[in-house]
């Protein structure tokens, strides 16, 4: 259990920040970029959750809420490197297990949605929107994941990027789904603004 009880320590007033083993770093590391794009990534699924609940998608704001704390046990699995000698279970890490679940997510609300002849814009349903928001930061904390990982091998948990990956697979579902199972989605349409 975590407990907080003062919001500021003063010990980040000189651009360091500690990683969950102690070690102090630049603000601006990887691994801090990496789980603070995860924790921007969890404030946008908090919008895409608040929309939800207007819509009265309880399933969809249920699945999101899971979602977030996964992305919190994402954030202290970047923030505590992987060492050698760590023994299964003794730290906080993404596990296979809720990869394969994002993928159950991804096949069951898939199924539904018709297939795809143009690429979609983020839009239609707040839902949708917000989820379009999510997808794109998750995807760029993956990128930031994938050069932590090639930066410093052995140190990155590999089951934390496939997260990553399934997550805006499964984002990108799901702003379909909100679109009234992607009736509602707005196609891209190649050189619309080209004419004068």
């Amino acid at each position: 259990m975590v407990r907080l009880t003062s919001i500021y320590t003063k010990t980040g007033d000189d651009g360091t920040t500690g990683l969950a083993t102690g070690q102090r770093v630049a603000k601006d590391d990887l691994a801090v970029e990496a789980y603070g794009t995860a924790d921007e990534a969890n404030s946008a699924i908090g919008l895409a959750v608040l929309a939800a609940d207007a819509a009265n998608d309880a399933g969809l704001a249920a699945l999101l809420r899971s979602i977030q704390h996964d992305l919190f046990d994402l954030g202290a699995d970047l923030a505590t490197p992987l060492t050698k000698d760590e023994q299964p279970g003794t730290r906080l890490r993404v596990v296979p297990t809720q990869v394969a679940r994002l993928e159950r997510e991804i096949d069951s609300r898939n199924e539904r949605l018709a297939p795809l002849n143009s690429f979609v814009l983020p839009g239609g349903a707040p839902a949708a929107a917000h989820l379009h928001l999510a997808r794109t930061i998750v995807r760029r904390a993956e990128r930031i994941g994938v050069t932590l990982m090639n930066s410093r091998p052995g140190a990155v948990n590999p089951e934390a990027i496939k997260y990553l990956n399934r997550l805006s697979d499964l984002l990108f579902v799901l702003a379909r789904c909100a679109n009234a199972n992607g009736a509602s989605d707005v196609l891209w349409t190649p050189g619309a603004n080209r004419r004068g």
